[in-house]
């Protein structure tokens, strides 16, 4: 499987669990996302966007890496450029670095949003800044590595029908959710977690640096 990391402009934390998931990725930067490459020890093969969040520092800092220039007037996101450079080069699962917090909240969530689309279409996608991690939940079944403790969330982007957890402080038993409904927020890992979807969209999003057991 082609798998690429792609480095976005929100936070970054480096952690263990992070530097194992890079290991053997090829990386892609997203305009302001190249500030990660040196915490990370990550040489990009390409640096797209349109440079518009990009000091001079930093152009200077990365002159091999090669540049793919858009104009800042454009109908994509940075994120999005390089999302599809990576799809062009053949990936099958993408790591999105850097695809929560940052200035931009709109940003955030159409992160979430193209991951959702993208896993629909049979790519494996993780949304992560380090100490938080995104994985789309389609209908089907999932098991997760995440510690005993640990919180997390789904959080709905439609309603869901037959939502299944187990392995949580409050398990669910195909349980319908109202699209809005905050009942599926803020649950803990007790075990292995594992989710099941009969229908519907959400994201799972686990709080990596918060163990409340």
């Amino acid at each position: 499987m082609t798998e690429f990391a792609i480095l976005l402009g929100g936070d970054v934390s480096p952690t263990p669990r992070l530097a194992r998931q890079l290991e053997g990725r090829r990386t892609i930067a997203a305009d302001s996302g190249m500030r990660h490459a040196d915490q990370l020890d990550l040489t990009p093969e390409l640096w797209t966007g349109d440079f518009d969040s990009v000091g001079e520092t930093m152009r200077e800092s990365f002159p091999a890496v090669p540049r793919e220039v858009f104009p800042a007037e454009k109908d994509m996101t940075d994120g999005e450029i390089a999302v599809e450079a990576a799809l062009q080069r053949g990936a099958r699962s993408l790591l999105l670095l850097g695809a929560f917090g940052g200035p931009r909240p709109d940003h955030a969530f159409l992160h979430m949003a193209m991951a959702l689309r993208l896993a629909e279409q049979g790519l494996e996608v993780t949304l992560t800044s380090g100490e938080q991690e995104g994985v789309p939940l389609l209908p089907g079944e999932r098991a997760f590595d995440y510690a005993s403790g640990t919180l997390f969330s789904v959080v709905g982007f439609t309603p869901l029908s037959g939502l299944t957890l187990t392995g949580a402080k409050w398990p669910l038993d195909r349980h319908e959710v109202d699209f809005g409904s905050s009942l599926t927020l803020s649950n803990e890992v007790a075990g292995t977690l594992h989710a099941g979807l009969a229908q519907g969209r959400a994201m799972l999003i686990a709080h990596l640096g918060m163990e409340v057991g």
